[in-house]
């Protein structure tokens, strides 16, 4: 069933952007909930849907912006104070005190009243802001309002994500929550045992995480069907475009139930994403948090003007800080050669790219997260999906080309309100490119020329002279493996913290 076929007129042409913040009035008008925050008791009071809004209504040409997308007619709930103040199941709300998320962050106040209420909801919102949280608790409230045990190789909700890291942390964040409801939970992505991820399906799973090329596989195998999905999400929805995925996407979200709950959550939403907008949504609440989509106040930009024969030296005095850092470079080559360069250096450092195996991901990642690896050297796999407590250092050895690569690369700190440093290393015939890369993202750097050595790097970065010891990076006794639910449940105990949980 196609949901709309809605024609380009419905949207607003791009222009400069308005920091006033795309979305904001629905989210503070008043209007009518069409169900209840328990599940999808109320939803089924209404065929058509969102809050009242029939499926043929057409939605508002988009105040001008800087992403063009449909404005809803239907007048969105208000924002609530606190999680007490939403209709969710006792279950959850003792679940969130628990995990000490003691007020909602605001793209969680803003959208939760909605997607509980059963509306389609667009949200945009800084990598580490509360994504998460903002469509996880509605989707596992919802899902278990249906009352209803999933069958066999039929999942009632789906969260699909680009990434291997991103469906493992989404699936960490919202574990706690999901068994305070009985509901069982699936991770399903590539580089891990497809016949264990169908066993675990076989057996029954109400939500599944997945990427979207090793659910097409299953899908195909018939080990997974999605016709009982009545709650999808689309985490990182740019991002599956830029890779590729729309294709895949599309196919997959045609198979869910037609009359579903959709919801679509990024940092950054432009055009790449309308065609999933205008197909699979219906009348969305529009909310856009933080607006510059990356000038976190908590969060400070330098760029580093080098020379190219000091950049060497200039990462490695970086890297022997005190504290960890991720160091972002272009390829995996690059991300190797330098790994081995920090390691005989005296830096306990660690490489990630798709170039290594889930298990070796897995791995890594875990090592650097306890602190038994400070430096985690990665290609834009890791822009991504991961949070690391305490991380205040972001480094761009090689400058990303993308406005929205920086600003996801950059995300992996200053989240949830802590404190870090984004540092981009820029070489003389980079200087250009660089410019106008910041200002595309909003961007107004600290700007300064260093060498090797310097007390000025040392006071932006901690940079300090390695003790170049040479040092081994040891691996576990065991090393992560499969995609079952027994090894899930190992890492999610081994990788909880409240402070995750809050900026999930």
């Amino acid at each position: 069933m196609n949901r709309t076929a809605r024609s380009n007129d419905y949207y607003a042409s791009r222009s400069r952007p308005d920091n006033s913040g795309f979305g904001k009035k629905s989210a503070s008008s008043r209007g009518k909930s069409s169900g209840t925050g328990s599940g999808g008791r109320g939803r089924s009071q209404n065929p058509n849907r969102s809050g009242g809004a029939g499926r043929g209504r057409r939605p508002a040409a988009a105040p001008q912006g800087e992403f063009a997308l449909p404005v809803s007619t239907t007048p969105a709930l208000p924002p609530v104070a606190s999680f007490a103040d939403l209709d969710m199941p006792t279950a959850l709300l003792t679940t969130l005190t628990a995990q000490g998320v003691t007020e909602p962050f605001p793209i969680q106040a803003a959208t939760l009243p909605n997607s509980l209420a059963g509306r389609d909801v667009l949200g945009r919102g800084r990598t580490g802001s509360g994504k998460t949280l903002a469509f996880g608790l509605a989707l596992l409230a919802r899902t278990a309002g249906r009352g209803r045990r999933a069958e066999a190789r039929r999942p009632l909700a789906l969260v699909l994500v680009p990434t291997r890291e991103l469906a493992q942390q989404v699936t960490d964040a919202l574990t706690p929550y999901a068994q305070a409801l009985r509901l069982r939970m699936t991770t399903v992505v590539g580089g891990m045992s497809i016949g264990r991820q169908a066993g675990v399906l076989r057996s029954g799973a109400e939500v599944v995480v997945a990427t979207p090329g090793r659910l097409a596989d299953l899908i195909q195998r018939r080990d997974c069907h999605l016709d009982q999905v009545s709650v999808t999400v689309l985490d990182e929805a740019d991002q599956m475009a830029d890779m590729g995925f729309m294709p895949q996407v599309t196919a997959l979200l045609d198979q869910v139930r037609p009359d579903g709950q959709r919801m679509l959550f990024s940092a950054t939403l432009d055009r790449n994403v309308d065609k999933l907008v205008r197909r699979f949504l219906s009348d969305p609440v529009v909310h856009s948090v933080d607006p510059s989509a990356g000038a976190v106040t908590t969060m400070e930009h330098h760029v580093l003007h080098i020379h190219d024969a000091d950049k060497h030296a200039t990462t490695v005095e970086i890297a022997a800080r005190d504290g960890r850092v991720i160091m972002f470079l272009d390829t995996k080559h690059a991300v190797d050669r330098l790994t081995r360069n920090l390691l005989a250096s005296g830096v306990r450092a660690a490489a990630l790219h798709g170039g290594k195996s889930q298990p070796q991901r897995s791995r890594t990642l875990e090592q650097f997260k306890s602190g038994h690896v400070t430096v985690l050297v990665a290609t834009n796999v890791a822009a991504r999906g991961i949070h690391v407590d305490n991380l205040d250092l972001v480094v761009n050895v090689d400058p990303p080309t993308d406005h929205k690569d920086y600003l996801h690369r950059g995300g992996r700190t200053a989240r949830a309100g802590e404190s870090g440093k984004v540092v981009t290393l820029v070489l003389p015939d980079q200087r250009r490119e660089m410019s106008k890369l910041m200002s595309n993202a909003g961007i107004t750097p600290n700007t300064v020329q260093v060498r090797s050595g310097e007390a000025e790097l040392t006071r932006i970065t901690g940079a300090r002279t390695p003790s170049g010891v040479p040092v081994t990076i040891s691996a576990p006794v065991t090393e992560p493996t499969g995609g079952g639910a027994a090894s899930s449940r190992g890492r999610r105990r081994r990788t909880a913290s409240r402070r995750r949980s809050a900026a999930a």
